[in-house]
């Protein structure tokens, strides 16, 4: 890495980390494995990935499909492509081979890169395949140097693709460029004060926007140091606590924390912060930890297309229930409200590029004025606090995750004796919403079983997608144009999952 002393044209997001490493010998990362990475290291890390893939023909403007599990290794290849030039396509774990398929043909990347064991099972998915396994092992890293010369990229150029539910058709690619996440990530560091001292402790997945960009990209670009679990878990968060300054994680992280019995205020005294995000905060969980602990969650509001919009403040007032107010250098607006509720838009250098290769869709989803249209619905209080009401698009996030319903219901509705389906998502206390199928069954055939629809259904959709509940009923309550009237459905299941 280039010292200090040198003079850095910022032009890309590794330009910025560069200017912005103040000692390449600080800790980056402790890992769950004992190891220990300097931001050298982690720098030196990312020139060999990108050498590797250098090596494999990627070049500038390329894709790199990614689904292997967490590990150091996979966190770098963010920064080895946006060195080459290249665009990273980061896939849930979960995601099966018929989901993979769609990906790598609607991107069309240059190299997949898999866990060793699902080689055979990709082979025929793209013409460049590279293993890379928990442990840093595989073929993607066989000895290339850590010297790498930066491509030359600007902040317009994109550097990462994330695939984003709707509620119809299929997933579609937002473009995220150098200029979003580099914007997104020093709004952050202002917004929630990060500075070197900090430690946070990640146990997101990074195959997702949470764990990727807003945890990683903040404390990469305040000089923090990481302590990087492969998975949460509640024993060890509680035993890391005492080392750490901040957490970030979804509400099912704070759900399972309070029901921990050494989850105290003296263990947490010494914390800095908590966020939750990624799915709605119950404001009873909210309130719940702040009298267990002394500690009032921040939640922010984000999405794939737009990374964070809104965080409720650091130093002031955070309100149970919303969002709080628009971050730095972003525009919120809420239109055609009635009673107050309208659609939220956003406005800003965080905004997205556009969707892969869907330009009519692109165009569709913006107004006139370059506000993106979010498909949320909800607010703004008297003091500027957003409080997120629904999703005009029926959209489901479960545990973190987006579900979007009709690919679910394609799938239901393919099983033998299935007339037609509604997926919903209603509230539940650990996972925020529950995917839930309320199913149609043919007249005169064998009641529905639900526990041998699901194993079906296991086999056609990552676990998330799986509805956790399948009622089964005669009719779908319908409006008087035909449609569909989730809203009834929601209200009439909406208690299914509380005690």
């Amino acid at each position: 890495m280039p010292g200090v002393e040198e003079y850095f044209v910022v032009t890309n997001f590794p330009s910025v980390l560069r200017e912005r490493m103040l000692s390449p010998d600080a800790i980056f990362i402790r890992g769950d494995d004992g190891c220990i990475i300097t931001y050298q290291d982690y720098w030196d890390l990312s020139g060999r990935l990108a050498n590797a893939l250098s090596e494999q023909g990627v070049k500038i403007g390329d894709r790199v499909a990614v689904q292997v599990g967490k590990s150091v290794e996979a966190l770098a290849l963010f920064l080895a492509c946006a060195r080459l030039g290249a665009i990273l396509l980061p896939l849930n774990t979960a995601y099966t081979s018929t989901e993979v398929a769609y990906f790598v043909d609607d991107a069309q990347p240059a190299v997949l890169i898999c866990e060793p064991e699902k080689l055979a099972v990709f082979s025929t998915l793209c013409r460049t395949i590279l293993t890379l396994d928990d442990n840093g092992g595989g073929t993607l890293l066989h000895g290339p140097s850590p010297l790498f010369e930066d491509v030359a990229t600007t902040m317009d150029d994109p550097v990462a693709i994330l695939y984003t539910s709707g509620t119809t058709g299929k997933s579609k690619g937002a473009v995220l460029t150098h200029g979003n996440l580099v914007s997104n990530a020093l709004a952050l560091v202002e917004a929630w004060d990060f500075t070197p001292r900090d430690v946070l402790i990640h146990a997101l997945p990074i195959y997702h926007t949470h764990g990727l960009f807003t945890a990683t990209n903040t404390v990469l670009l305040s000089g923090g140091s990481l302590l990087f679990r492969r998975k949460f878990d509640a024993d060890d968060v509680v035993d890391l606590l005492p080392q750490a300054t901040t957490l970030m994680g979804v509400p099912t992280f704070y759900t399972r924390l309070l029901a921990h019995d050494k989850l105290t205020r003296d263990l947490v005294r010494h914390m800095r912060l908590f966020v939750s995000g990624s799915a709605p905060l119950l404001i009873e969980t909210h309130r719940a930890f702040e009298e267990k602990t002394g500690h009032a969650i921040l939640e922010r509001y984000g999405m794939t297309e737009t990374s964070m919009n809104t965080s409720n403040p650091y130093g002031g007032e955070r309100r149970a229930g919303t969002v709080g107010k628009p971050l730095k250098g972003i525009d919120v607006r809420v239109t055609n409200p009635s009673y107050g509720i309208g659609m939220i838009e956003v406005r800003g250098p965080n905004v997205f590029q556009s969707y892969w290769r869907n330009p009519e869709k692109t165009a569709a989803e913006f107004t006139k004025d370059g506000y993106f249209i979010t498909g949320d619905l909800g607010s703004f209080d008297e003091q500027g606090y957003l409080t997120i009401s629904g999703r005009g698009k029926d959209l489901v996030i479960t545990g973190g995750f987006n579900v979007y319903p009709k690919e679910v219901e394609v799938e239901i509705d393919a099983l033998a004796d299935v007339v037609e389906s509604a997926v919903i998502g209603l509230p539940h206390g650990d996972l925020g919403e529950a995917v839930v199928a309320v199913v149609v069954g043919r007249k005169g055939a064998p009641e529905i079983d639900e526990k041998v629809m699901i194993a079906a259904l296991q086999t056609r959709l990552a676990k998330f997608k799986v509805p956790k509940k399948i009622i089964a009923v005669a009719e779908l309550p319908r409006n008087a144009m035909g449609k569909v009237q989730k809203n009834q459905l929601r209200a009439t299941y909406g208690r299914l999952f509380q005690s």
